[in-house]
C-alpha cells in the first residue's frame, strides 16, 4: 500500500519533545494566503496546481490568518528558552498539508524567506489528513477547511476555522481570546438559552453556581497555554490571555469565574458584554487570534482586522 503521509523535518530547526511540547498544527492555507491557488485547484485541478507550485516555487507566499500568530508563538518560545536554556515545555509547530511534496516545496520555501520555526512539515494525499493529528500529539489544529476542523473536533483535538482575511495583528507578546460557551465552556448554558430564553438560562446558571461548567472544545488547549504562562510573573509573561463573553458579569459571570478558578486556568482579563457586539473590545485588546463559536462574531472581528477562528 502507498505511504499516505510524507514527512520533511526542518533541520534548521530544533526539533521538540511532542510529550511535553504544546504541538499545533496549521494547514497551509492557515498559515499562508493561498485564495488564489486554491481557485486554480477547484477550477483547474491538481496537475495545473502543481505545475503552478513549482514553477513558482521560489516567490514566497503572502502571509495567511493564522501567521501573526505563529509569529508570536514563536516569541514565547524564545523568552522561555531566555529564561530556561534547558525547557522542554515549548510551543510546536507542524505544517499539515493536502500537497504533495513535489508541490509543498513552495511552502517549504515560503516559511523559510519567513523564518518560520515550523519542524515538520507533513504532506498527506489522503482525504482526512485529520487521522494524523494524534499521532503527532497535536493540541491545536487550525484549518481553512471545514470538513476537516469536524473531524479534528470528533477526534478530541481542539480545532477551529479560519477564514482569510488581511491581518495587521501586533507582534508581542502573544495574546489570546476565547469565547466561553461553547468554546472554552460547553454548551450546556446555550442550549438552556435555546430551550427556555435568557431567564431560563440566568435561572440556570444561579441554579448551578457552584458546580463547575463542564469542558467546551478548546479548554485542552487553553489549559496547556496557562501551564506555560505560569512559568512568568504576571507582569514579565510573553503570553496573555483573555475571557470575552456573551454572557452578563452579573447575572452568569459568577459560575464562569468559578469554573476557570476550579480548573486552575489564569485568565490576564475577561470582559462580559451581555450581547454587546464584541468587535470594538477585539479591537482594543488586538489579539493574534480569537476563538468564537458564533460566526456574527467573527465577522465582527474581521470588520476591526482581528485574525479570527470559528470552533463549530
Amino acid at each position: 500500500m502507498a505511504e499516505l503521509e510524507s514527512t520533511v523535518i526542518n533541520t534548521n530547526v530544533k526539533q521538540k519533545d511532542p510529550s511535553t511540547a504544546l504541538v499545533i498544527a496549521v494547514t497551509t492555507r492557515a498559515i499562508f494566503n493561498l485564495e488564489e491557488e486554491h481557485k486554480l485547484y477547484l477550477e483547474k485541478g491538481k496537475e495545473e496546481y502543481t505545475r503552478h507550485q513549482q514553477a513558482n516555487q521560489d516567490k514566497p507566499l503572502p502571509p495567511g490568518t493564522a501567521f501573526a500568530f505563529i509569529q508570536a508563538v514563536q516569541y514565547v518560545n524564545k523568552k522561555i528558552l531566555e529564561s530556561n536554556p534547558a525547557e522542554r515545555d515549548l510551543f510546536d509547530i507542524l505544517v499539515l498539508s493536502n500537497n504533495s511534496p513535489e508541490s509543498g516545496v513552495r511552502i517549504i520555501n515560503s516559511a523559510k524567506h519567513y523564518g518560520l520555526e515550523i519542524s515538520k512539515f507533513c504532506f498527506v494525499s489522503d482525504e482526512d489528513s485529520t487521522q494524523y493529528l494524534k499521532s503527532h500529539s497535536v493540541k491545536l489544529f487550525l484549518s481553512a477547511d471545514r470538513t476537516d476542523v469536524c473531524n479534528a473536533l470528533r477526534r478530541g483535538v481542539s480545532a477551529a476555522l479560519v477564514f482569510q482575511q488581511e491581518v495587521q495583528a501586533p507582534s508581542t507578546p502573544l495574546r489570546v481570546v476565547f469565547d466561553g460557551d461553547a468554546v472554552l465552556f460547553s454548551d450546556e448554558t446555550d442550549q438552556i438559552f435555546q430551550e427556555q430564553g435568557l431567564e431560563g438560562a440566568v435561572q440556570y446558571e444561579q441554579a448551578m453556581e457552584a458546580v463547575p461548567i463542564g469542558e467546551g472544545p478548546l479548554k485542552a488547549f487553553a489549559m496547556h497555554l496557562g501551564k506555560m504562562r505560569k512559568k512568568f510573573g504576571q507582569e514579565k509573561s510573553p503570553i496573555r490571555t483573555y475571557l470575552v463573553t456573551a454572557r452578563s458579569g452579573r447575572d452568569m459571570g459568577v459560575r464562569a469565574i468559578k469554573t476557570l478558578r476550579e480548573w486552575g486556568l489564569p485568565i490576564d482579563e475577561a470582559f462580559f458584554m451581555d450581547g454587546a457586539p464584541k468587535g470594538p473590545i477585539l479591537a482594543q485588546i488586538q489579539p493574534h487570534i480569537f476563538f468564537d463559536d458564533g460566526l456574527h462574531n467573527i465577522q465582527g472581528a474581521q470588520n476591526v482586522g482581528v485574525p479570527s477562528a470559528w470552533v463549530p
